[in-house]
């Protein structure tokens, strides 16, 4: 009989409904995204203020104005662009990218012109379309002088649709 006994004090474990154990397991996923995303928004709120660098900062460095010879180009690889020296001593700086589809323009010294490799768009020196497929101009790259040496933003390319004279910048005499 002590058997029987304890049989009968053995209280049977609570089985766990299907239900009830679909919703722990939505209420913990749905706990973790929500965190997530909190995560995601304050980082994107706030991040970045530590980290802020002043906008002369992010310009390379290309060198001195009297290095360039007029009428030239040079190509900076690192940078990904090429700097234009016009015959009057005007500066431009062009993304190397080809605004078709991304492909990188090479410099056609012999012909004067820039020409993409992938699908031979042609651009003048001045970056404007003799060729197509592209439809627009190379992107411009800001430039600026400062005491003699010329620097290139190569992060912030400038969409146009055209070269046009007042985009040139030239060193102060």
């Amino acid at each position: 009989m002590k058997k029987n006994e304890q049989k009968k004090n053995i209280e049977p474990a609570k089985a766990i409904s299907r239900r009830n154990f679909l919703k722990t397991i939505w209420g913990v996923l749905g706990a973790i995204a929500a965190f997530e995303y909190l995560t995601a928004g304050f980082e994107l709120l706030f991040g970045n203020r530590k980290n802020k660098v002043s906008e002369t900062d992010r310009f390379i460095t290309a060198g001195n104005v009297d290095e360039f010879k007029p009428n030239s180009v040079v190509p900076f690889r690192n940078g990904k662009f090429y700097l234009v020296r016009f015959s009057d001593g005007g500066f431009v700086a062009m993304s190397s990218k080809c605004v078709h589809l991304g492909c990188a323009v090479q410099w056609n010294e012999t012909e004067n012109e820039f020409i993409c490799p992938c699908h031979s768009s042609v651009f003048k020196k001045n970056g404007d379309v003799v060729s197509p497929p592209a439809a627009r101009a190379l992107d411009l790259l800001p430039v600026i002088i400062e005491n003699g040496t010329v620097k290139v933003n190569a992060e912030k390319p400038l969409r146009r649709k055209s070269f046009s004279e007042s985009q040139k910048v030239y060193a102060e005499s």
